[in-house]
């Protein structure tokens, strides 16, 4: 055998070798996909951020967590807080590596990290939709008024006004030919004074009493009725006011003195006690949607997005958003303070609406 073939088998052999001993360092797809990290993040379901349907979460921060998981190539593992107020407990304690998307705030910030922004948005307030689109006639507004319980104690105690002083005049001054109760007998002498009362109270009397002590209880009833007509037509005119706006809620100036339902732990909570709304505090979104349709409460602020979609969706019909947002910010990723992930998914994350993925996602959920 000539040297030239055995240098050539020796070459052969050598690479043989060479690449038997690289295939155990080769992982099947299997075997990678197997061994990649795992991230745990903390999701509450908040349509349409996060939804569960026959057990599997889908949603906004779901496709967008999704396609980011994508792009660092690991897997997720899901903890669902029972409600949103529980989202960040798990960051504290190591159970989760970061949460689902939140309103940046300044007491978060200085607990947490945040991701670059995944979305803008305010709080909405949404309300019943009553159906009504045109305002109440002024002649029903009346004749409700005029029906009203608070009309009806005003025309009871104006009967005892007219009666005590009729009786008071009738008993002192009757028989009087140029007095103001001419006959001495009971009838029709007390229909005398009570058209004497009546018109002493609501304007002036016709005719004064001869007697000083009727003379006395005339003066002490005009007197008093000069500041019951002025009691009574503040009422009416308050009464009628209220009928006219109950329940209309058009912005954050109809807030104050409202019941007002939100998500316990969220920033609509501080905003409302600050601005004088009477706080209905609930765990979860779908309590707080009862709250809202049984008449329990008068309006609801909780996040803009997650507002319009249940107003587009299972409330159609029923609710309807109003006025403007309310303290816009930006919703981002929470983390545990210097996580090592952060760096990571905000790549990721600017990829994404570098390349179409990020608005494509948006689309899907919120529409142009």
């Amino acid at each position: 055998m000539s040297g030239s073939v055995l240098a050539a088998l020796a070459l052969r052999c050598a690479a043989l070798l060479f690449v038997a001993g690289l295939l155990p360092s080769w992982p099947s797809p299997a075997l990678a996909q197997a061994s990649a990290p795992v991230i745990r993040l903390s999701v509450a379901v908040i349509p349409p951020t996060v939804i569960e349907q026959h057990g599997k979460l889908t949603g906004f921060t779901i496709d967008v967590w999704n396609a980011v998981a994508a792009r660092l190539k690991v897997k997720t593992q899901y903890e669902v807080a029972p409600n949103p107020s529980t989202l960040n407990d798990c960051l504290q304690t190591g159970q989760c590596d970061l949460a689902m998307p939140q309103f940046i705030t300044w007491e978060r910030d200085q607990i947490f990290d945040f991701s670059t922004p995944v979305l803008t948005a305010g709080q909405r307030i949404m309300v019943r939709d009553t159906g009504d689109r045109t305002a109440m006639s002024p002649l029903l507004a009346l004749l409700r008024l005029l029906g009203s319980t608070t009309t009806l104690i005003w025309l009871l105690t104006g009967l005892l006004l007219i009666l005590i002083p009729a009786h008071i005049a009738w008993f002192l001054d009757r028989g009087r030919e140029d007095g103001a109760i001419s006959s001495k007998k009971y009838f029709p002498g007390i229909f005398q004074a009570v058209y004497w009362a009546a018109t002493t109270l609501l304007t002036q009397a016709e005719v004064a009493p001869r007697q000083w002590l009727a003379r006395l209880t005339a003066l002490l009833l005009m007197f008093v009725g000069i500041v019951f007509v002025a009691f009574y037509t503040a009422q009416l005119t308050s009464d009628l006011t209220v009928q006219q706006i109950k329940g209309a809620i058009n912005g954050p100036d109809d807030l104050p003195g409202r019941q007002v339902a939100t998500i316990t732990g969220t920033i609509s909570v501080g905003y409302l006690h600050d601005h004088g709304a009477r706080v209905q505090e609930y765990q979860r979104p779908s309590e707080m949607y009862a709250a809202l349709v049984s008449g329990k409460a008068d309006a609801l602020v909780f996040a803009g997005p997650v507002l319009l979609y249940y107003a587009n969706h299972e409330g159609k019909g029923r609710v309807k958003v109003v006025g403007p947002e309310i303290n816009r910010s930006d919703i981002a990723f929470v983390y545990p303070v210097n996580s090592p992930l952060r760096r990571k998914v905000d790549s990721a994350l600017l990829e994404l609406q570098e390349n179409g993925t990020y608005d494509a996602i948006y689309k899907r959920w919120f529409g142009e």
